[in-house]
């Protein structure tokens, strides 16, 4: 039982790479968190390595924060079963998305396209990026 206390919990390990995966996003430091909720960087790093538990009401001011809701932080944690109102697909699909934005290119491509506005140069940034994938397809 001692080792178990170790052990960070699964859930708190998820919702902390949930907290990190959104502040990445938002381009936010652990300090600019930490000083948003009145506690330190190393505060902000233990809720998202699952060291140290989120309260429900720092979760709270951790969402209007980020600009999500807390159901956002829970999102295919683990021991959930989806409740029939999405099919597998639907959950891979958002694990990848998840996984992809997880990686340090996803968000650096994520960032520099979404301030593309005109919707002409989009379609054709993502036609680029089909053709570069089947070309190392090919390879």
């Amino acid at each position: 039982m001692i080792e178990n206390k170790k052990r960070p919990n699964p859930i708190d390990v998820h919702v902390g790479s949930r907290i990190r995966l959104r502040r990445t996003m938002l381009g936010m430091s652990q300090e600019k968190l930490g000083e948003a909720l009145g506690i330190t960087f190393q505060q902000i790093q233990k809720y998202e390595k699952g060291t140290n538990r989120v309260g429900a009401s720092r979760l709270q001011n951790i969402s209007s924060i980020l600009n999500v809701p807390v159901s956002f932080f829970f999102e295919d944690a683990p021991g959930e079963q989806s409740s029939g109102l999405s099919g597998m697909a639907e959950a891979s699909s958002s694990n990848y998305v998840v996984d992809f934005l997880s990686s340090s290119e996803g968000l650096q491509l994520n960032r520099a396209f979404v301030k593309i506005t005109d919707p002409k140069v989009r379609r054709k940034v993502v036609e680029l990026v089909k053709a570069l994938a089947a070309e190392a397809d090919s390879e």
